[in-house]
């Protein structure tokens, strides 16, 4: 398939879907199994962000209006769409990022649940009273809507983090703009026919392909009251930083270097199980990834063995082919920089027991990594501190839990981490003084259901307010507090009230 015979994407905006009028170019959406041509995606420019905010400021107030029980039907309505065409979005996943079927499901199932989450709308928007604060006096707080919100988001999760952001902006009240990720625009045009079919007011939801300009004129719209962000950290930093000072509020979720930590009394079978779903599911293209496994004592010897033989019968493929267990990363530019840090890590000192750079019996045009484990890292090296971002093991030994917290403490992160023991003691030590938002006891993978918050610390997350869970009512909200006197008492001219 060539360029030329590929569909160019449309916008969503007003509810109509329309073509990008200020796009300053366009990009080939690529299958980093194949290297095919699946669409091309327009790089939007300010303008056709301008008319989303404009559709989005002029469905708010109609919107808000719309009662939570009302919102709340709408989303069970959009819960049994998307669950109709489930299969669709964990296909257009798998086609256009990379991850396994398996996976991809996987990732769909956690984006319906988010919808079930924001369900619950009319009881969790609730605000509080206290009558009589005062003698004859009420205080109460309301929520209301924050305004018109807007999110930014990644290429790994191409159904999932949009979700984290979209029900819960829309059952709140507010109109939302979706910025997703260039790479990975295929999946949301799926969710927003569906979205589309719901008959929400022009404007609730809107859709802005792009890429660069597109992030800045959110940043700097003055018509955007928050915005919500996933990817690197360095660029959670600037979103923060030019989004706060436009007067935005600001939830930007960043980077991560996550640890796993494994005692000497570790159920081996079972660690090894849970390393290998943490460090090799989606290629290790998840910010909740263990990409650092800190082996405490003996438990180096009882562990590594074992899990490089179980990384190395992983079956690497086309993620669309049922057995496959690891999928292509993003890109092959992804793939040449993953390449890139292990050699580095090599040149560093670091021993590699598991040499995956290379991925034979895989399509040459394929974004292709095999899992790679490095032996003997030192806390100090770069690849030890940096997120890599692909299907790269890095094991450090320790001598203590002590240590082992502390090389946890020392990272410039905080989203994850996990503990492998059957001591209570040492998980109860361990959850009171690691410096980390989300941890996992005999857990790979910490990442919370949507009924509670995704909550990074650190370098990982830059704001007050966390994704999901209790705090997106938080974020897509603001409180508005009154206190309230009368004084008709049911006599004089004055009253309403008429005595019987």
């Amino acid at each position: 398939m060539t360029a030329t015979a590929t569909r160019l994407l449309d916008n969503y905006i007003g509810g109509e879907w329309t073509p990008a009028r200020a796009a300053t170019g366009e990009l080939e959406v690529v299958n980093p199994a194949s290297g095919e041509v699946l669409a091309r995606v327009p790089l939007s420019g300010a303008d056709d962000l301008d008319a989303a905010v404009r559709a989005a400021r002029t469905a708010l107030a109609q919107w808000r209006g719309v009662s939570t029980i009302a919102r709340a039907r709408k989303l069970f309505e959009l819960r049994e769409r998307l669950l109709a065409r489930s299969e669709d979005l964990a296909r257009s996943v798998t086609t256009e990022m990379g991850k396994t079927i398996a996976d991809a499901r996987a990732e769909v199932a956690r984006m319906i649940e988010m919808v079930e989450c924001a369900c619950a709308v009319p009881t969790t928007m609730q605000g509080r009273i206290l009558e009589d604060d005062s003698s004859g006096i009420d205080a109460e707080t309301l929520r209301q809507p924050v305004g018109v919100c807007a999110a930014i988001v990644p290429f790994n999760f191409p159904a999932m983090v949009p979700f984290w952001f979209l029900p819960f902006a829309i059952a709140c009240g507010n109109p939302f703009i979706l910025k997703p990720s260039e790479q990975v625009p295929l999946t949301q045009q799926i969710a927003f026919e569906e979205l589309h079919a719901l008959g929400l007011p022009a404007g609730v939801v809107n859709l802005v392909n792009g890429g660069r300009d597109a992030v800045e004129a959110i940043l700097e719209h003055p018509g955007i009251d928050a915005v919500s962000f996933v990817g690197s950290a360095p660029v959670a930093r600037i979103v923060y930083e030019r989004a706060a000072r436009a007067g935005k509020r600001v939830q930007a979720l960043g980077g991560a270097k996550n640890h796993i930590v494994v005692m000497p009394d570790a159920v081996v079978p079972k660690t090894v199980e849970g390393i290998i779903a943490s460090a090799f599911g989606a290629a290790g293209q998840r910010c909740m990834a263990g990409s650092v496994v800190v082996t405490v004592a003996d438990a180096h010897e009882m562990v590594v063995g074992p899990l490089v033989a179980a990384a190395g019968e992983l079956r690497v493929g086309d993620g669309l082919e049922e057995q496959t267990q690891l999928g292509p990363v993003v890109s092959c530019q992804a793939r040449d920089r993953i390449r890139a840090w292990v050699d580095r890590g090599v040149a560093d000192g670091a021993r590699l027991v598991l040499d995956g750079r290379k991925a034979p019996g895989t399509d040459p045009a394929g974004a292709f990594l095999a899992p790679t484990i490095l032996d003997d890292v030192r806390p100090e090296m770069a690849i030890a501190r940096e997120e890599v971002f692909g299907p790269v093991l890095c094991v450090i030994r320790a001598e203590s839990l002590d240590e082992a917290i502390e090389i946890v403490n020392g990272s410039r992160f905080g989203n994850g981490t996990s503990i492998f023991t059957e001591s209570g003691a040492a998980v109860r030590r361990f959850r009171h003084e690691v410096e980390v938002g989300m941890i996992g006891v005999n857990i790979g993978v910490a990442a919370p259901v949507a009924f509670f918050p995704f909550s990074g610390w650190k370098d990982s997350f830059l704001g007050d307010v966390h994704a999901h869970g209790p705090d997106a009512v938080e974020f897509f909200t603001r409180k508005k507090t009154v206190t309230s006197r009368w004084f008709a008492s049911g006599q004089g001219s004055g009253s309403y009230f008429v005595e019987r």
